[in-house]
This record gives structure tokens, sequence and C-alpha cells, in this order.
């Protein structure tokens, strides 16, 4: 009854209608499935000589197009992991920043917070790699893409942890001044640490999007994965096959990623609970 209060329970004749519409519907994605394939294999995709290259370690390609891409996903990972670390560290020093900082700083840090969140990220990996050599800051490449890339993504990571510092109930706060912490300690103990795991889930989908944006990095000439990707192809002619195994890399990267989060915070929320019940039996235990 409790499922059914906002809205009208569907009745015989609509679940029918549902079941048939979701049967009719899986019909036509296999269907259109089945037609894809088949003029795959009608364009010859599935023959040896597409997939040997990949799958085959005898074949004279297979050594040379492995080091290849193993190269590039190792300089998509590096460049993404540094990208994450910079953005994580000042996206929290914004929000913070933003959060305790007066009335007219706070303005400030706003003004670039929404310049640059409204900057295309393509445009700052642009201007990261042809602005600071004329301004006599003459970087290796890969340090073009993490700028850029840093700029765009720590302000989303600066909102995200605002949002979550905000979501938290006052009392939180007022609590820990009542026992005399003082306002960093307040931030830091108390709040930052809760608006980290309340915003997990959001923060890991950013760091998703920080993993994919490197791709980004083949407009500056940088070999990353895709651009390694890209120079295989060029050579060997199997677009396909070679799309289809680089989509496969980041939909792996990216759903540990996922199974991550969702194990980092099933964790903290045990930890939580086992906390929560062990200040009772203490309390019990000294007969308070």
């Amino acid at each position: 009854m409790s499922d059914s209060v906002l809205y009208e329970a569907p009745g015989p004749r609509a679940k029918l209608r549902a079941r048939y519409a979701s049967v009719i519907t899986g019909l036509v994605l296999l269907a259109v499935f089945g037609w894809v394939i088949y003029r795959l294999a009608q364009g010859g995709e599935f023959t040896y000589e597409k997939w040997g290259p990949l799958i085959d370690p005898t074949n004279e390609s297979f050594t040379p197009l492995w080091t290849l891409l193993g190269k590039g996903l190792g300089n998509t990972l590096l460049a993404a992991g540094w990208s994450i670390l910079f953005s994580l560290v000042i996206g929290t020093i914004l929000a913070l920043t933003r959060v305790t900082a007066a009335a007219w700083y706070r303005w400030a840090v706003v003004g670039v917070i929404e310049l640059l969140r409204g900057t295309p990220v393509v445009v700052l990996i642009f201007f990261a790699y042809q602005a600071l050599p004329v301004m006599g800051l003459d970087l290796p490449v890969m340090w073009s893409l993490v700028i850029g890339l840093t700029a765009y993504n720590c302000v989303i990571i600066a909102e995200i942890v605002r949002a979550g510092i905000d979501s938290l109930p006052k009392g939180q706060s007022e609590a820990a001044y009542a026992v005399g912490m003082r306002r960093g300690q307040v931030m830091f103990n108390v709040l930052l640490p809760q608006a980290f795991r309340a915003m997990l889930p959001a923060l890991i989908s950013q760091l998703v999007v920080v993993l994919k944006d490197t791709s980004l990095g083949f407009t500056i000439s940088y070999p990353e994965f895709v651009q390694r990707g890209e120079t295989a192809i060029e050579n060997l002619g199997n677009p396909i096959q070679l799309y289809l195994f680089i989509a496969l890399i980041f939909i792996v990267i990216n759903y540990t990623l996922s199974k991550l989060a969702v194990y980092t915070e099933r964790r903290l929320s045990r930890g939580r609970k086992s906390s929560a019940t062990a200040e009772p039996e203490s309390a019990a235990a000294t007969g308070d």
C-alpha cells in the first residue's frame, strides 16, 4: 500500500500491456543487434585479417600492436592520475574557500568557478598548450593536458564538495562548537569527512569523466590510448575492431572505479554502524 500512495497501481490489463511492450522491445532490440552482426559479417569484419593482430600471439602485428596500445594506456592513466589528484585537492580548497571565506572573496571564487565551468574543456586544454609557452612556461605536452583537465574538473568537484557540506544538518557543526572545537577543526574533523562520504558517488562519477576526457589529448598530439589506437588503425585498417577494444578497456576501468566507490561506501557505512552500536554498549558496561 505504501508503494502506491503517490500513483495509481497498475491493474491486470496495464500489467499485461507492460509485459507485451517489454517483449516487443526486446525482440526489436534483438532484431537490430542481429541485423548489425549480419551487416558486419557481410562486410568481412569478423575475418582473421581484422581480428588476428588483437587476439593471435602468433600474428606478426600482435606484439607491436599491444606494445603500442600498452604505452598509450599507460600515458592515459598517468595523465588521468595527475588530473584526478590535482582536481580533488584544488576542488576541495575552492569548496572550503567558498564556504568559509569573507563575502567579497567568496564572490571572486564563485566567478572563477563559473568561468571555468562554462568553458569547454577542449578550449582549456588548447589554452594551456598554446598560451603557456607564450608566457615563458614551456611544459611537456602531458602537463598541458593535465592543466586543462584540472582547470575544468576542479570547479565541478568544488561544487560537489560544497553541496555535500551544505547538505549536512546544522546540528553537526553546532555540536562540535559546543564541545569547544575551533572552526578549522569542525570543518576538517566533522563536516568534510561526512561531505565526502555523502558525495562519494558523484565524486566517482566525475573522476570517470576525467579519465574519459583524457582522450581529448589527441587534439594536442599527446600519445594517449585513443591516439595510439588511431595510429594502429592507419597501419592495420581495422577501425571497428580497435575502437571496440578501446571502448571495452575504458568500460572495464570505469566499471572498476564504480565498484570501488560502492565498496568504499559500504565499508564506511559499516564503520559508522559499528561505532554507533559500540557506544551504547560501552555506556551500558560502565553503568552510565
